[in-house]
């Protein structure tokens, strides 16, 4: 008995019609783009009925224009860092033994290396021996366990580096940091839908649609905005000038011949901000106001408590922007930094010390701006592709089929919809592979209604009547169309789990393809065969 249920009849164009609502803001981008713009800048927006649903389907950056980049990590830089905050512990260690092993004097080492002369270098066995004592645990990639520091000795000097392990498990955490904090950077600036993806040991890749230029997106990332409140020691006109040893030299961001000489232990680092905004200072001029967290606060204001009337050196990026002195303990763990700067520098600085500092610097390999003129030529000639390919999918049918040829390109239509109402609904982002997949599954998605409408002819040769012969026909290709598209399913997701970048676009539209013209073709062709019947109710019936 030809019968589809009347719920099921509610079902089926229940979900056509709500897929086609979520497609319908694309047939409308501009405008609708515009009202998100205002919506999320919190201002009053317009030009879309707020009833209606807003998503969009992103457009990446072969379609939009944008900046593409390439960088480097320093990944050196980390293993530096980590030995010079790992010197203190060192020296407390080796304080102990001075008896035995004499004085103990950091020296000036290579990239990656803490280097301390030992005064009785007859006993460098034994200072070897304390420091290794600081060494912890860590799990090699043979399973075994080895230390996370390596003591060597060279000469007077003792010498301390990182393991070989220590350095791979240092490389994906420094990797993970920096792809998250230039993430947080990107969204901070409100753009869409970037790309930003690690590629082999120490690169990343930085796709972001709509920005008017590489160096825009060069000035937003690649500062690595690292702030430091560290303790003055001096002041000096000579950039060469003698520091000390544990001090360094440093500029002064506003007067070129002033340097400070500053201890390169930093009192509190910019890691232990919790809130950055800017603002003005008492004489009105632009400032930044922050905010510790609990660890942060105590040793701000332990350290402001104890050196009142000394100057203290606010540090960023190498360069001192201002050193003002303490005048009263700051205990509340907020503060203010004050600059030459002008409202944008201010509101940048805030936003880059809200997402938090690059743990290395970032050398850019590779660097790109993609025209909004070629991105438009991209959708151009995607339409142009898909109105073809849509025109000689409906000719055919229409030719081979008739009456139900007519049904099935009306289920095509359908499922376009539907494919762009499911792209807006998880917010994805179309490119030229995206496409290319759209276009494919227009002309896969008539496969199914293909095998569905052989099978009704192969029946109404066996002298079956209308009815029958379309019920078995439905019900003897079901297998096959199930089976077909299962296949190319789990291609398409292969391809998203395995692929990145314009690979998971193409296997993002593929897959919600087949989803969508197996509905379709399934139930929606169905139900219109149905309705068509009941209506109609032929005697004979040709396909």
């Amino acid at each position: 008995m030809l019968h589809i249920e009347g719920w099921k009849r509610v079902v089926i164009w229940a979900t056509c019609a709500l897929g086609l609502l979520f497609a319908l803001p694309n047939g409308f981008y501009g405008q609708v783009e515009s009202y998100n713009d205002a919506q999320e800048a919190g201002q009053e927006a317009t030009g879309w009925p707020s009833f209606l649903p807003s998503g969009l389907v992103n457009l990446g950056l072969d379609l939009r224009g944008g900046a593409h980049l390439l960088g480097e990590v320093k990944l050196e830089e980390v293993y530096t860092t980590r030995l010079e905050g790992f010197w203190p512990e060192v020296r407390n260690a080796l304080r102990d033994e001075r008896a035995t092993i004499g004085a103990i004097r950091q020296q000036e080492g290579g990239a990656g290396e803490l280097v301390v002369r030992i005064g009785n270098p007859e006993q460098m066995d034994r200072a070897i021996e304390v420091v290794q004592t600081l060494a912890r645990p860590l799990a090699s990639l043979t399973g075994g366990m080895t230390d996370d520091i390596v003591v060597s000795a060279l000469g007077n000097n003792l010498i301390v580096t990182l393991s070989e392990a220590e350095q791979l498990a240092t490389d994906d955490r420094t990797m993970a940091q920096s792809l998250e904090i230039i993430r947080r950077r990107v969204d901070e600036a409100g753009t869409r839908e970037p790309t930003i993806q690690r590629q082999g040991k120490d690169r990343i890749l930085i796709q972001v649609p709509g920005l008017g230029s590489a160096q825009e997106l060069k000035d937003l990332i690649g500062v690595p905005a690292l702030l430091t409140f560290q303790t003055v020691v001096g002041r000096s006109s000579n950039p060469n000038g003698a520091t000390g040893v544990g001090n360094e030299l440093l500029p002064a961001a506003d007067n070129p011949d002033l340097y400070y000489i500053l201890e390169r232990t930093p009192v509190v680092t910019g890691e232990e901000l919790t809130d950055a905004q800017p603002s003005f200072d008492r004489n009105g001029r632009p400032a930044v106001n922050f905010r510790f967290n609990t660890s942060g606060a105590r040793k701000f204001g332990q350290y402001t408590t104890d050196h009142v009337g000394e100057p203290f050196a606010i540090v960023l990026d190498d360069q001192v922007i201002s050193a003002p002195v303490i005048e009263v303990p700051i205990t509340g763990g907020s503060g203010i930094i004050t600059g030459n700067f002008d409202v944008a520098e201010s509101t940048r600085l805030a936003t880059l010390l809200r997402a938090g500092s690059l743990p290395a610097s970032l050398e850019f390999l590779e660097e790109r701006t993609v025209g909004p003129e070629l991105g438009q030529d991209s959708i151009d000639a995607g339409k142009i592709a898909c109105l073809v390919g849509f025109a000689a999918v409906l000719i055919f049918m229409f030719l081979s089929y008739g009456t139900f040829g007519i049904f099935a390109n009306i289920a095509l239509l359908i499922n376009v919809g539907l494919m762009f109402g499911l792209l807006s609904m998880i917010g994805a982002t179309l490119t030229l592979p995206g496409i290319a997949g759209i276009v494919l599954t227009i002309g896969m998605a008539v496969d199914a209604n293909v095998l569905v409408f052989e099978r009704i002819r192969e029946e109404l040769k066996t002298a079956k009547g209308p009815a029958r012969a379309i019920e078995l026909g439905y019900e003897k290709a079901l297998s096959a169309i199930v089976d077909a598209n299962i296949t190319t399913f789990l291609t398409a997701a292969i391809l998203f789990i395995m692929g990145a970048g314009p690979v998971k676009g193409f296997a993002v539209t593929l897959g919600l393809g087949i989803i969508t013209s197996v509905f379709t073709a399934i139930f929606v062709t169905r139900a219109m065969v149905v309705i068509w019947f009941e209506r109609r109710k032929p005697k004979t019936l040709e396909v």
